[in-house]
């Protein structure tokens, strides 16, 4: 033990010699050193077993109430689903996906505006809100599906924050209530029918009554709290009825659910009535019959209620018009017709411009009057052979019958009957008291005895309507081949050009701008299109494609990313790091609410010098809502972010707003460079461009610069910077790179 001891004031010592400031320790010294540094040890050796003691205790607290937690959420009957600060999907409960109808490998890592691209402005401005620390709700909102259904759903969106503090993202919380809502609408649509003329009584599953209207009041001369509580019974009359009539009638409906007939009924004053009776069951979840309801009809003739029932089962009630059933059944008369006769007819397929913000600004009753009011021009504007019909909504067909074997003749009647629709519709009408003007869309397909199918035809008719939308509404369109070649070719370009970012199918190309000593300053990106099995798609050929199906956003984002992507590769090079990089944004691109944030997060994740960048814009955006244009790009000057006017002088040139626009370039349009060398027109325009940028102090750029002749009549008027194929064609990264160094 001494020798131990020893041993350890040996080496205390000589460790006690790396601190000069020690003096020597005999041996009592070092063994009460020893102690207090034994003592010492061990007190932080059991703290220390006590803290990983306790942190083993924690982490399995810790692990048994995040399995509880993501039990609950996987369970919970509301749907949640988590976002990050660029409403990128983290996560989706088991509730959220199923009510959706999606899977989770659909969603997560997406964004939210690529899986909802038709999400209105109000919610996409309510998101940017939520952003900055708000909570938003609703109790109803409509949802559309995956598979094109729709349903109702109460939601909450409510920021969450990350370990800094700051808003790291959105949670979401909905709940589906669509089962709600359509109990709901069948209350009120059979609230609407207990309005009935008809006479109407509910009763439960053992002929007691719960419930009658004003209408059977007047039938049976009982007032409503005279008869709830009672039994049906009190109608009957033996004198007409004996108890087998009553016993098959009750047979009827509880195997069929259903009865109809004429019976004989007792008033409340002892007289006996003929009424036209039917009876339907209503069935509780587990199939079996909980109420039943009567619709009376006061009258002696039952064919006077077959009426009735035709009626309901083949006009829309609102207008009167032949319904889609009555319709179908025409046309297939009409083609059976022309078939045989030799002879052509046209259905016409009309629309009401912009009759939902009718709706949502002066209500459905005034939509109500309104397709009133269009029904009443069709009835007054049209043969007695032929159709006018309600689909529903304020969608209109009329169907023209017999116009005759010649072809020709035939067309100059069908639009001299179509110009008469569309005008008396666009006739104004006083409706309450307020003078209205409707315009309408019409799709015409003329059909014969070789026309295809029912459907094939009203498919024409709806695409010439589709044409009509397209062409900028309250106009006519008739439906030809070449109409529906473009729009099958639509389609599949549309369904192409949804998979070609996935496929790697979009590239970037670069085409050089350059400055009057012929020296490359940087360059436009330029977006292309190579399917794999077809050939080169130009951009003017699909960006309208795109606008038009909802995808230019997402397309957009994917070129903006790729163009930072690039100057941060042409950064870590000396002969490229002062390139600038033009990109080009549709109006639809920068109305997108979170288009400043989308910018400033491309640009910090490249890494790069925001100064670099250049967003060209077109004159189109200044067309509406300009304040929010010029507060979107202020924002974006302050980043850094650099602007140009594209095709300037082409489209709305409002120089009140265009002195406000935080600008840092004029575009000059190729189509005033192209004839510059003879027309002086273009001239003109091109030296009031450059004389209008200089007072604004704007950088100018020439677009379609093809022959030195142009590059010396734009240097001559003071234009220093060009782009266009005297320098260079749109070119791959590689060749660009190529190209430099024979320019520079």
């Amino acid at each position: 033990m001494s020798f131990e001891i020893n041993n350890q004031h040996r080496l205390l010592k000589r460790q006690l010699r790396n601190f000069p400031d020690i003096p020597d320790l005999n041996s009592e010294q070092c063994l009460a050193l020893l102690n207090v540094v034994n003592e010492t040890y061990h007190q932080v050796d059991r703290e220390r077993r006590l803290l990983e003691n306790a942190i083993e205790v924690t982490a399995q607290e810790l692990t048994g109430v995040n399995k509880q937690l993501q039990l609950f959420i996987e369970n919970a009957p509301t749907g949640i689903v988590m976002l990050d600060s660029q409403l990128r999907y983290l996560y989706a409960s088991r509730r959220w996906l199923e009510d959706r109808k999606l899977l989770g490998i659909d969603i997560i890592g997406k964004s939210h505006y690529e899986l909802s691209p038709n999400i209105s402005e109000d919610k996409k401005r309510m998101l940017q809100k939520c952003l900055l620390g708000e909570s938003a709700s609703c109790n109803e909102d409509r949802i559309i599906y995956s598979d094109g259904t729709y349903g109702w759903i109460r939601w909450e969106v409510k920021p969450w924050l990350g370990a800094d503090g700051d808003v790291g993202g959105l949670i979401i919380f909905s709940e589906d209530i669509t089962a709600r809502k359509s109990a709901e609408e069948e209350l009120r649509i059979a609230s609407v029918a207990f309005q009935s003329s008809d006479g109407m009584i509910v009763t439960d599953h053992q002929g007691n009554i719960l419930r009658v209207n004003s209408a059977f009041e007047k039938i049976s001369g009982y007032v409503a709290d005279e008869l709830v509580g009672k039994k049906t019974s009190i109608f009957k009359s033996p004198e007409y009825h004996d108890d087998a009539f009553y016993r098959n009638l009750w047979e009827a409906v509880s195997t069929e659910g259903k009865w109809e007939g004429s019976v004989w009924n007792r008033n409340k004053e002892g007289r006996t009535i003929p009424v036209w009776l039917s009876i339907s069951a209503v069935r509780g979840l587990d199939g079996t019959h909980t109420h039943y309801i009567g619709i009376y009809s006061n009258t002696s003739d039952p064919r006077e209620a077959e009426r009735k029932i035709l009626e309901l089962a083949y006009y829309d009630p609102l207008t009167n018009l032949p319904n889609r059933r009555l319709l179908l059944d025409r046309l297939n008369q009409a083609r059976l017709a022309a078939t045989r006769n030799h002879v052509y007819g046209a259905i016409l397929i009309i629309d009401i411009d912009r009759f939902k913000s009718i709706n949502d600004t002066r209500g459905h009753d005034m939509g109500d009057q309104v397709l009133m009011a269009v029904a009443q021009s069709l009835r007054s504007n049209l043969r007695e052979m032929d159709t006018a019909a309600r689909l529903g909504g304020d969608e209109f067909v009329v169907l023209i019958p017999d116009l005759g074997p010649n072809a020709e003749n035939a067309m100059y009647s069908l639009k001299l009957v179509a110009d008469k629709l569309h005008k008396s519709i666009s006739e104004p009408v006083n409706l309450n008291g307020i003078i209205h003007t409707t315009t309408s869309s019409i799709g015409i397909a003329l059909f014969s005895d070789k026309t295809q199918g029912t459907n094939e035809l009203l498919k024409e008719a709806d695409l010439a309507l589709y044409q009509a939308k397209a062409a900028g509404r309250n106009t006519i369109q008739f439906f030809n081949d070449a109409m529906h070649i473009r729009f099958t070719e639509k389609m599949t370009m549309e369904a192409s050009l949804k998979r070609a970012m996935d496929k790697g199918e979009l590239s970037l190309m670069f085409q050089p701008q350059v400055d009057k000593n012929g020296h490359v300053v940087g360059a436009e990106a330029l977006l292309r299109w190579s399917p794999l099995d077809n050939d080169v798609i130009p951009p003017d050929v699909f960006i309208p494609v795109a606008e038009e199906a909802g995808l230019i956003t997402s397309i957009g984002e994917w070129a903006l990313n790729g163009a930072c992507d690039q100057l941060k590769r042409w950064s870590q090079n000396e002969s490229t790091s002062k390139l600038a990089l033009s990109v080009n944004i549709s109006a639809k691109q920068f109305r997108a609410e979170n288009f400043a944030n989308m910018v400033q997060a491309a640009v910090n994740s490249a890494g790069i010098n925001p100064g670099l960048l250049k967003l060209e814009l077109t004159e189109s955006l200044l067309l509406d809502n300009v304040d929010a244009v010029i507060s979107t790009m202020n924002a974006l000057r302050n980043f850094g972010v650099k602007f140009s006017m594209d095709d300037f002088g082409t489209g709305y040139s409002s120089l009140s707003y265009l002195k406000r626009l935080p600008l840092d370039e004029l575009k000059i349009d190729k189509s005033f460079v192209l004839d510059i060398a003879w027309d002086e027109g273009d001239r003109a325009i091109i030296r009031s461009i450059l004389s209008l940028a200089q007072t604004l102090k704007l950088r100018v750029v020439a677009e379609g610069v093809e022959t030195i002749e142009q590059r010396d009549y734009l240097l001559a008027e003071g234009c220093c910077f060009y782009q266009g194929y005297l320098y260079g064609k749109p070119l791959s990264e590689e060749s660009f790179q190529s190209l430099l160094s024979t320019l520079q």
